[in-house]
Formats: C-alpha cells, sequence, structure tokens
C-alpha cells in the first residue's frame, strides 16, 4: 500500500518499512501510478528513461550491498559457478531472489528486466578479489554479459542472461547456451590460457532463476 502526501514521514519511517520508500518515491513524483487501484494497493511506473537508469544504479548498488553483509554465504555462491555446480548456483540464487526482492509485473521492456538481473548478478559475482569479472566485453561474434576469467584455476566463466517473459526458465536458458555458442563467446579465453571453460545459461522470471551449465575442457 502506498501512502498519500497528507501521510507525512519522517527520515525513520523511511527505513522501517519497505512500503514507505515506495511511497516517498511516489508523492516526490520518481513513480507514476499505473491503472485502477486493486484494493488498497495501486500500481507503480517507472516515469522515464533518465529515472530507471538512476533505479538500476542505485537499487543494484543497494543489493550488493546487502548480499556483501554476508561473506560466507556470498562466497559459497561465487564458488557454486567456479566449481561448475549449476543446480547449486541456482539453489542459491532463488535462495537470494526470495530473501531480497520483492517485484510484481512492471511496465518496462524485456531488455530493461534482463539489464536489472544482469546487473544483480554481476554485483553479486564480482565478491572475489582473485577474479577478473567484466561486463560486456567484447569476444567472438558479439558482447558477453558477464565474462569470468579465475587465473589460478584457469578457468574461464561465461554467463549470458535471459528474462524468460512467459515464465519458461528451461526454453531461457536454451537461448542463452545458444546465444554464446552462436556468438562464440568464449573464444578469448583459451588465448588468455584458460584450460576449463564454463558456459551458463541464467534464465529469470520474477523472483525464479534457472541455471543451466555447458563445460569445455582444453
Amino acid at each position: 500500500m502506498v501512502k498519500t502526501v497528507r501521510q507525512e514521514l519522517t527520515y525513520k519511517d523511511i527505513y522501517d518499512s519497505e512500503e514507505n520508500i515506495w511511497s516517498v518515491l511516489f508523492t516526490t513524483g520518481y513513480l507514476t501510478r499505473r491503472g485502477r487501484a486493486d484494493g488498497n494497493r495501486i500500481r507503480l511506473a517507472i516515469l522515464n528513461k533518465e529515472i530507471l537508469n538512476i533505479f538500476e544504479e542505485q537499487i543494484s548498488r543497494w543489493f550488493q550491498e546487502t548480499a556483501r553483509k554476508d561473506g560466507a554465504a556470498l562466497s559459497a555462491f561465487c564458488e557454486a559457478f567456479e566449481n561448475g555446480d549449476a543446480k547449486d548456483a541456482q539453489q542459491k540464487f532463488n535462495e537470494y531472489l526470495n530473501r531480497t526482492i520483492s517485484i510484481r509485473d512492471t511496465a518496462v521492456r524485456k531488455e530493461m528486466k534482463e539489464n536489472y538481473f544482469h546487473g544483480l548478478l554481476l554485483g553479486l559475482l564480482d565478491y572475489k578479489e582473485n577474479w577478473h569479472v567484466t561486463s560486456n566485453r567484447e569476444s567472438g561474434d558479439g558482447y558477453t554479459d558477464i565474462l569470468i576469467e579465475i587465473d589460478e584455476k584457469k578457468t574461464g566463466i561465461v554467463i549470458e542472461v535471459k528474462y524468460a517473459e512467459d515464465g519458461t526458465l528451461e526454453a531461457g536458458c536454451r537461448e542463452a547456451l545458444h546465444q554464446i555458442n552462436a556468438g562464440r563467446y568464449t573464444d578469448l579465453l583459451p588465448e588468455d590460457g584458460m584450460k576449463t571453460i564454463l558456459k551458463y545459461g541464467v534464465a529469470c522470471y520474477r523472483k525464479r532463476c534457472q541455471i543451466e551449465l555447458e563445460r569445455v575442457q582444453y
């Protein structure tokens, strides 16, 4: 439920409840009303592209800072990717999404939703100090969403993120892996001395995700 302007909020109120944060953003014009009210709730939409960019940067940073408070869990999440354990990575990412975000359908395009989850995953995997993590790096015939080189283990990781608009996560994973292979996104890794290549297709839908893996050994 979003409070109206007449219900004044103190700074303490804002941090006491997630609903109060949305109330402030709504009453100050950063969010606009979309459609009819559903009981005591209303659908909100981001006003324009400039504000969307602010949301992507600030909210991703907020999630990253929240995750970094639990270093052991975050390290285990990264190690699941490093070890090629797609099922464990999927379970941990689903637990994280359920614990930290609350999202409903939005008015943004599919590409913006993919950018959102891309940024979130990038922030989490950047936790490892000895990993070289890059985003949208040129490789093969395109640009990888996330490319990781672990020099110590001679392991390279390529991750492509898709938003499954219709909720079919398995198809989203297949599409992501096909894009990695068709675009030859792993070509750079053997040239950099990586011996084990892990290709991850990650599909997200609201608060759910699925992760599939293809492994190549040189």
